[in-house]
């Protein structure tokens, strides 16, 4: 099973695309003096240089995927990817039927301060004890798709805090990225 949420859309390039289409339509048109094409050229090719590095950056780093067969399974967003071996499939269970949350402070998987605009945070619990928040649009999809592929991964359940303890490596915050090296 593949699961595949893009992380950005191109329609804003094509809304700038046609504004801009229509201002240079209107440059031509209306009487008065034109703008030369040198710096409508020039314009043109900064803005949508711009807006098409955004939408493409947008797209790379918050792509959710749910991929791979056999051991290779794995939930990936952006540059970062967990094995679905270490996702904790009873904690999925329990987020979906609302008994199960998410620790405060998790961090967002892919990076990133805080989750992107339009996004719900699932929360991930990881067979180590941590907790992420996967950042996705239908939580409700990719909480079936992340059971679909991980039937059987479940962990026993440990009490007391998460992602602290003699196990955790003493790193500065900017040291590792969400899930480590």
């Amino acid at each position: 099973m593949t699961y595949l949420e893009p992380g950005g859309s191109w329609r804003p390039l094509w809304l700038v695309a046609g504004v801009l289409g229509l201002l240079v339509v209107l440059d031509v048109v209306l009487p008065g003096p034109d703008v030369p094409p040198l710096p409508w050229a020039l314009a043109v090719v900064a803005v949508l240089g711009l807006v098409t590095f955004g939408c493409s950056a947008a797209r790379r780093v918050w792509t959710v995927r749910v991929a791979g067969a056999g051991p290779d399974r794995a939930l990936s967003v952006g540059r970062e990817r967990v094995p679905l071996a270490d996702v904790d499939a009873a904690h999925l269970r329990a987020v979906r039927e609302g008994t199960a949350g998410v620790d405060a402070g998790a961090p967002v998987l892919g990076g990133g301060w805080s989750l992107p605009r339009g996004r719900t945070g699932l929360p991930l619990r990881l067979t180590d004890g941590r907790t992420v928040l996967v950042p996705t649009r239908d939580p409700a999809a990719l909480s079936a798709a992340l059971l679909d592929a991980a039937p059987g991964s479940t962990v026993p359940e440990s009490g007391g805090s998460h992602g602290a303890g003699p196990d955790t490596p003493d790193v500065r915050p900017g040291d590792r990225r969400t899930l480590g090296p």
